[in-house]
């Protein structure tokens, strides 16, 4: 379904056979420059079986746009889903976002966007909760790193501008955090570093043992792990 007008600005929705309990947007990583919609499906099955509505949305990547773009796109995305989800099934004010790495830092972006001066017509809060996996947060550490920031073109006035370490949460909608326990130490410090900014929104750290920066998707879609359970536990399934 287009949320936009953009050949980017599409979203695949995965419906559950039943009446939905929740609707959850899932937001890719691939920092920023990489990947498309149709490579995560993986993580819509177990959560549809589970009752859930999935929505998956593509972006444009760097560097034909910029971050700030791919934010505001991420915006326009939740906006869509919170007119129309009722559209297709899914229940009014139940609009949860989870996202991975790139993901997990506009998963966080969302908790921060003040979203009637996006759009008169919508609430203080149209995010219900956030989980972010393994997500970035103090943008200005990708500044220091050539090989993504090749692509990527922040300098340190445009990464604060989207970092959610350095804004207040828009709201007290509950904050979500989890990262593999084989992370890169990087991943790790970012994650402390959120817990300390977002403490009074930050509900829960989920452990995920043995899982590394890509592995730990697959406890997003193992029904009998923590991750998986936290996601039903944040929609309140």
């Amino acid at each position: 379904m287009p949320y936009g007008a953009s050949g980017a600005e599409k979203l695949d929705v995965f419906r559950p056979r039943g009446a939905s309990r929740g609707l959850l947007m899932y937001i890719h990583g691939g920092y920023w420059r990489s990947l498309d919609k149709k490579r995560f499906s993986f993580v819509a099955p177990a959560l549809v079986q589970a009752g859930l509505t999935v929505a998956i949305p593509n972006y444009a990547l760097c560097p034909a746009v910029q971050v700030e773009d791919i934010v505001m796109q991420m915006v326009q995305a939740c906006a869509w889903l919170y007119r129309n989800g009722a559209n297709f099934g899914a229940p009014a004010g139940k609009l949860y976002v989870c996202g991975h790495s790139a993901g997990g830092h506009l998963a966080a972006m969302m908790l921060a966007c003040l979203w009637p001066k996006y759009s008169p017509d919508l609430p203080k809060q149209v995010v219900a909760a956030a989980l972010s996996i393994s997500g970035l947060y103090d943008l200005t550490e990708i500044v220091k790193v050539p090989s993504v920031n090749g692509d990527v073109r922040l300098t340190e006035r445009s990464a604060l501008k989207v970092s959610p370490a350095f804004m207040p949460p828009a709201t007290g909608a509950p904050f979500h955090t989890a990262v593999g326990e084989n992370e890169n130490e990087g991943f790790h410090v970012q994650n402390r570093l959120i817990a300390e900014k977002w403490g009074k929104v930050r509900r829960a750290d989920i452990p995920c043992p043995g899982a590394n920066h890509f592995t730990v998707l697959d406890q997003l879609c193992d029904p009998d792990s923590g991750l998986f359970k936290a996601v039903l536990k944040m929609m309140s399934v």
